[in-house]
């Protein structure tokens, strides 16, 4: 049986810039730009840990099915 696999997402209307999805990934998943916002950088890396997600204070991650 194959494992569903998502990726996050950032709704970035609600996103403060915080970093803490950038510092708590254990994947190396999310990287900031040049003015300091974080992004998806290495979707495939993802391992759906949701740690992103619980410590997002603004709720601005979610996850999709890739």
């Amino acid at each position: 049986m194959s494992k569903e696999q998502f990726i996050p997402q950032i709704k970035r209307e609600w996103c403060k810039s915080c970093g803490l999805c950038v510092k708590f990934c254990p994947k190396d998943v999310f990287e900031k730009d040049l003015l300091g916002n974080p992004y998806v950088a290495n979707p495939d890396a993802c391992v759906a840990c949701n740690m992103c997600d619980y410590r997002c204070p603004d709720f601005a991650i979610t996850f999709v099915k890739k």
